[in-house]
C-alpha cells in the first residue's frame, strides 16, 4: 500500500494520529519495533478534554466501560487524612466529561489499534522498526527493518511518535533539552483495597508522609502505588520484595503481606525539542517532549499533539499549504513547555516538600482554593488541560 503518511511508533500517539488520518480518508502506515502493544505500567489518567476529543471515534465509550471514573482527586497528609479535595464537577458545561478516567494506557492503544486496522486506508506493522529516512521536496523515503530484512518505503510525510528514545528524533540530530531528576521513583501495584482503610480516599490521591511522599492511583482491580525513594538506600535495595513490602506497610499496617502484582523503578525527565517540524518530518508525544508524571499530563498531551497534527496533515494532503505544520509547532510546543512541563514540575516540587510547616501552609492554601468555586474552576481548567487546548486554538 502506498501511503501519504508514514508513522514511526504504534503507541497511543502514533495510533491516534493514524486513526484521525484514516478517518479523514488519508492513507497511512504505522511501524512499531515491538512485537505487539506493550501492556506494561505506563500512564493511567485521562483528563476531560482528552475524553472529549476521543469521543468522535467511539473510543471514549470503550474506555469508560473498561476504566474507573474519578470525580475528584486530592492532596493528603498521611496518616492524619487531612486533605484538599478537587471536585471536577465544577467543570460541567466546560467539557462533556467533568471527571478524570482511570484506565491503563494499553487499553487506549488496543481500542485505537482495532479501529485503525479496520480502516481500509490504514496498515499497522509490528516488529518493524524505522531505522533511517531521507526527505526531499516531494516526500520522505523511509527504511524499515523487520525479520532481519530492510525495506524502503515512500510517503509524503513522516511522523515520529516513537517515544522517549525516539529514533526519528535522533536521526534528525536534535538536542533533547532539559533535565533528568535525581531521584528514581518506585512503582508497585497491589489488589489491596486502600479505599476501605483510608477515610475519604479519592481514586487519585497524592500523599505526604513523614520524610517523604507517595501517590495512590486506582485502576480496575488494583491500586498503582508510586513510592518516592529513600536517600539512605540504593534503588536496587529499595525495589526488593522486602522493601516494597515495608513501604506498603507504612501506608496501611496489616498483619499479612501485601499481594504485589508488579514492581519497577523509573526515572523522571523534563525535556523538549526546539522545534516539532523539520521539513516533512514531524515529532509528537514523548518523541517531542517529556514531563514528570505528577498530574498525569504526558499521555494526554501526546494525544492532543496527535489529533492536532493529523488535522493539519489531512488538510495538506487535500491541497492546503504545508506551512500548516509550522502552525502545529506554534500551537503545541508552547503548550508543552509552558503548561505541561511547567505544571508537572510544580506538582513534583510541591510533593517533594518535606518541611511540616510548609506542607501545612500549602495544604491550607489548597483547601481554601478547593472551597472557592471560581478559584477551583480556574485551577481545574488549567490542571485538566482544557486551558492549554484553548490557548493553542487561539494561535494563528
Amino acid at each position: 500500500m502506498a501511503a501519504s503518511v508514514l508513522i514511526a511508533g504504534a503507541g497511543p500517539v502514533g495510533l491516534c494520529a493514524a486513526l484521525a488520518l484514516a478517518d479523514a480518508g488519508v492513507r497511512v502506515r504505522v511501524f512499531e519495533a515491538a512485537a505487539d502493544v506493550e501492556e506494561d505500567l505506563r500512564a493511567s489518567t485521562f483528563h476531560p478534554p482528552t475524553l472529549d476529543l476521543l469521543d468522535r471515534y467511539g473510543v471514549t465509550a470503550e474506555l469508560l466501560a473498561r476504566g474507573l471514573v474519578c470525580p475528584h482527586w486530592q492532596i493528603r497528609l498521611h496518616p492524619s487524612g487531612e486533605r484538599a479535595v478537587f471536585d471536577l464537577a465544577v467543570l460541567d458545561g466546560e467539557t462533556r466529561h467533568p471527571y478524570r478516567l482511570q484506565c491503563e494506557q494499553w487499553k487506549l492503544s488496543r481500542a485505537l489499534l482495532s479501529r485503525v486496522t479496520a480502516a481500509p486506508q490504514a496498515e499497522v506493522a509490528f516488529g518493524a522498526e524505522v531505522t533511517a529516512f531521507a526527505q526531499d521536496a516531494d516526500g520522505v523515503t523511509v527504511t524499515v527493518e523487520r525479520a532481519g530484512r530492510a525495506e524502503t518505503l515512500r510517503g509524503s510525510f513522516l511522523i515520529g511518535a516513537d517515544g522517549a528514545r525516539s529514533t526519528v528524533r535522533r536521526l534528525l540530530g536534535l538536542e533533547f533539552d532539559g533535565q533528568t531528576y535525581p531521584e528514581t521513583t518506585l512503582l508497585a501495584t497491589t489488589t489491596f483495597p486502600f479505599e476501605e482503610h483510608l477515610d475519604g480516599l479519592s481514586n487519585v490521591s497524592y500523599c505526604w508522609k513523614d520524610g517523604g511522599n507517595f501517590s495512590l492511583l486506582k485502576v480496575p482491580g488494583r491500586w498503582r502505588v508510586s513510592i518516592y525513594p529513600r536517600e539512605d538506600m540504593s534503588i536496587e535495595e529499595q525495589i526488593s520484595e522486602a522493601n516494597i513490602e515495608a513501604a506498603l506497610q507504612e501506608i496501611v499496617r496489616r498483619d499479612v503481606r501485601y499481594e504485589v502484582l508488579e514492581r519497577r523503578p523509573y526515572r523522571v525527565h523534563q525535556r523538549i525539542v526546539s522545534c516539532y517540524r523539520h521539513g516533512r518530518v514531524v515529532l509528537a508525544g514523548d518523541a517531542a517532549h517529556l514531563n514528570s508524571p505528577a498530574g498525569g499530563m504526558g499521555m494526554n498531551g501526546g494525544v492532543h499533539d496527535a489529533l492536532n497534527l493529523a488535522d493539519k496533515l489531512a488538510r495538506i494532503v487535500r491541497g492546503e499549504d504545508a506551512r500548516l505544520l509550522d502552525l502545529y509547532d506554534r500551537q503545541r510546543r508552547p503548550v508543552a513547555r509552558e503548561q505541561i512541563l511547567a505544571q508537572a514540575d510544580r506538582n513534583r516540587a510541591r510533593m517533594r516538600e518535606k518541611d511540616p510547616a510548609k506542607r501545612r501552609a500549602m495544604l491550607a492554601d489548597m483547601q481554601a482554593l478547593a472551597a472557592d468555586r471560581d478559584r477551583l474552576k480556574a485551577h481545574l481548567l488549567k490542571t485538566s488541560m482544557i486551558e492549554g487546548l484553548r490557548l493553542a486554538e487561539q494561535v494563528a
